[in-house]
């Protein structure tokens, strides 16, 4: 039998209860990319230790120079306004901005050479989700589509098996998303199909999509405009339990959803997809009743003295949650620092970076090493973080800005990735950039290699493949992993 729940019969008081999902705001993608288990599987204990991944994915791109590979006898044009730092490791420097994490770099390593050809946003998020760097026919930068290549995420979904009742991989704390409304491409499934799109957990909320999301709500961030915390944001993880008065038993008012359930039922038996409908109704039981759910996605019930040392801001928090999705099971967890670009720094880079991006990313993810390490999760959970692509050498004033303070343009040719755990050795540094920063000078590394660096932490053989609607298998690595 595969590793997709077997239908069972249900109670009518079970059946209910799963069809009041949609109610609670799960998206039935989400659920279909769920592999849990029925709700009357037995009570599989304790979370055991299992290998994981936390890519941390600072959308809009981080500046090399002004981070983890400083040029301190570049031109003043090139090394920009920070200082370097020594680190606790003989030789390596990293960013005056960055103290926290320069005290752990035991715990971490760099790669300082990774490159792709390309310095467009939508097409960075592509390859540095997927891990492809060429590109699949009928690319389209403004959208999704289902020629996608499938991010990472998604090849987990349908390749790893669940733990625990949770899903192999998730994204928080939303989906990234542009100022003009559009949704950034690389983030789904594609060729997979959509119903292996990842579990999005939607924590960070509110109406208004002019605001690039930062570090909400100890202070936000738009790249223009600086800190900016809109009237009704909300952090918060999905909420997953039935209202109360399904639970008191007016279950008459559901009359009409129920039919409609059971017109879809219907209708996929006579196409042959019962199946299907049996999953979704199980992978919402599923999260429904799982103690252990609530309990990772709940961030605002850990200790006050944990949440002030992550940050009570979403960068804190998202951080929090995925250390807590992980030890209850998910293999990976994508995790979106900053929204819409925030790191897109063409303009009041240094201004930025100082005050509103580095102390909070320092302070959550010094935080989620110490906790890792402590816990005894940090060896078999690789930490991750990298952008769509590096910045310019070159600092310049961005041309019509409104200000007029100076920041980098896009650079795919060369970034610093950053990473911890998993069997990394604490203090290494892979390749390295030329004087300038401009270009890889020693062992570049692609995308490619990338993923195979992640997939190769989960534990997961050369072999393996998924397999399209046409049964035609897709081999997972496309490249070999980075030595770190």
């Amino acid at each position: 039998m595969s590793w997709f729940a077997h239908p069972r019969r249900w109670p009518r008081r079970t059946a209910l209860i799963s069809g009041a999902s949609p109610l609670l705001g799960l998206g039935t993608n989400h659920l279909l990319g769920l592999r849990a288990l029925a709700a009357d599987a037995p009570d599989p204990g304790p979370p055991r230790r299992h290998r994981a991944v936390i890519y941390i994915f600072l959308s809009g791109g981080l500046g090399q120079h002004d981070s983890f590979d400083p040029k301190p006898d570049a031109p003043e044009d090139i090394r920009g306004e920070f200082a370097p730092i020594d680190t606790r490791t003989p030789g390596i420097s990293v960013c005056e901005h960055l103290p926290r994490l320069a005290e752990r770099s035991h715990l971490w390593a760099l790669c300082r050479s990774l490159t792709h050809p390309y310095n467009e946003h939508s097409i960075g998020h592509h390859v540095m989700l997927t891990g492809r760097t060429d590109l699949p026919p009928g690319f389209d930068s403004n959208k999704p589509t289902p020629h996608d290549h499938p991010s990472f995420a998604s090849v987990v979904t349908g390749v790893v098996p669940p733990r625990n009742n949770l899903p192999p991989a998730a994204v928080l704390p939303e989906k990234l998303v542009h100022v003009t409304g559009r949704t950034i491409p690389g983030q789904f499934a594609g060729q997979m199909g959509w119903k292996f799109d990842p579990w999005f957990i939607e924590a960070s909320r509110f109406k208004d999509t002019k605001y690039i999301h930062g570090a909400f709500p100890e202070y936000g961030f738009q790249r223009t405009d600086g800190p900016t915390v809109p009237p009704d944001y909300l952090y918060e993880a999905p909420r997953l339990e039935l209202p109360r008065e399904v639970l008191e038993g007016r279950f008459a008012n559901r009359l009409s959803l129920l039919q409609s359930l059971d017109q879809q039922r219907r209708q996929l038996d006579t196409a042959g997809n019962l199946a299907e409908f049996d999953r979704t109704r199980q992978a919402a039981l599923s999260l429904l009743t799982n103690g252990g759910v609530h309990q990772a996605l709940d961030v605002h019930s850990a200790p006050v003295e944990v949440q002030e040392r992550y940050g009570r801001n979403s960068f804190g928090w998202s951080l929090l949650m995925a250390r807590q999705l992980v030890e209850a099971g998910v293999s990976l967890v994508q995790v979106n620092l900053g929204n819409d670009e925030s790191w897109d720094t063409h303009e009041k880079a240094f201004h930025n970076l100082k005050n509103y991006l580095y102390p909070p990313t320092d302070k959550a993810l010094s935080a989620l090493l110490d906790d890792l390490d402590e816990r005894g999760f940090l060896s078999d959970t690789l930490v991750v973080m990298a952008g769509e692509f590096g910045r310019t050498p070159k600092v310049f004033t961005y041309p019509g800005a409104p200000s007029k303070l100076p920041g980098r343009d896009h650079w795919g040719a060369v970034q610093s990735v950053f990473f911890a755990g998993g069997g990394t050795r604490g203090g290494n540094v892979v390749g390295a950039s030329d004087r300038q920063g401009a270009y890889p000078a020693a062992d570049p590394q692609k995308p490619e290699n990338l993923a195979a660096t992640i997939y190769e932490s989960l534990g997961l053989p050369r072999t393996i493949a998924w397999r399209d609607k046409l049964d035609r298998p897709h081999q997972v690595y496309q490249g070999e992993a980075i030595g770190i």
